[in-house]
């Protein structure tokens, strides 16, 4: 079934580059207008029910975490076994999906819909990744063009509108909680990224969660890192620097609040410039074998 998945990406691919080339001859102005259809996050998503105090059941998600995230002291980072996952095991996060996209997550509290989000991006991303694995970045996947990556392709209907990873992250997440912490829950099936929760998000344990998501990155070298005085960040802090006060300046206050103690005095009293840099390479298990049987 996998390889099956993986054949009908090849021909979205094939069939997607015909629509870059029509939109190039054609100009941009009929695909605005399809744009313009998709529905306002802040006015279509930004609704709950705070009185329904019921939960929406992450186990089977759960199950998908226990079973394949592993955590690489090497490393230092969460890897995921993506070779390793059964059919049965695949089937398993297809029906998890299909139970999340059947919800209408604006009849839940806010914290219960955070959590949803969060956890609906994560389970795609790695279904996204199966379907065309072996890989060896998320940038080879999706249907677009090669190097292009999955995160504009429609991926799941909710409540009857298509979402991309874009409209979940950009469009619902970040615009209406605000809330940075965001960026280190989300994950993008790469080394450079926030670890993969091995733990799903909830709604109980959320703010909590989120906080620990955001230490352990900013605490490991591919977030924050000094190599001989000089400040490296992840690209995360670039592309998103909006999100982190709009300046390098506001940036390093931020990651002073869940540094370590010596990371945030060396954060307070760094003066120079600060380059960004970001893993591209898949989240994958296979990273600790050795080199020649990582290649077979």
């Amino acid at each position: 079934m996998k390889n099956n998945q993986k054949n009908k990406r090849i021909l979205f691919k094939v069939a997607s580059a015909f629509f870059v080339l029509l939109v190039l001859l054609v100009g941009y102005k009929g695909y605005g207008y399809y744009k313009l259809m998709d529905p306002d996050p802040l006015t279509y998503w930004d609704a709950s029910n705070e009185s329904n105090t019921s939960k929406i059941s992450h186990l089977k998600w759960q199950q998908i975490l226990s079973k394949y995230v592993h955590p690489s002291p090497e490393l230092g980072i969460n890897l995921f076994d993506y070779g390793g996952v059964s059919d049965e095991d695949y089937e398993l996060l297809d029906t998890y999906l299909n139970e999340m996209a059947a919800l209408d997550p604006r009849a839940y509290a806010k914290d219960e819909q955070k959590a949803y989000w969060i956890n609906l991006y994560n389970a795609i991303t790695i279904k996204v990744i199966l379907d065309e694995y072996p890989v060896e970045s998320i940038k080879e996947t999706g249907e677009g063009l090669v190097g292009s990556g999955p995160w504009d392709d429609k991926l799941i209907a909710i409540n009857g509108v298509e979402l991309s990873l874009n409209n979940i992250e950009h469009g619902i997440l970040r615009r209406i909680w605000s809330d940075n912490r965001i960026h280190y829950g989300v994950n993008c099936a790469s080394v450079g990224c926030p670890d993969l929760s091995a733990q799903a998000y909830t709604s109980d344990t959320l703010d909590a969660h989120l906080a620990e998501s955001a230490k352990g990155f900013i605490n490991n070298p591919r977030g924050v890192n000094f190599t001989e005085d000089k400040l490296i960040l992840s690209s995360i802090f670039n592309w998103f620097v909006s999100d982190f006060g709009g300046s390098e300046e506001n940036l390093l206050t931020d990651l002073q609040k869940h540094a370590t103690p010596d990371l945030a005095k060396r954060l307070s009293t760094y003066k120079g410039s600060i380059k960004y840099d970001y893993d591209w390479r898949l989240n994958d298990t296979s990273l600790l074998l050795p080199e020649s049987e990582g290649d077979e």
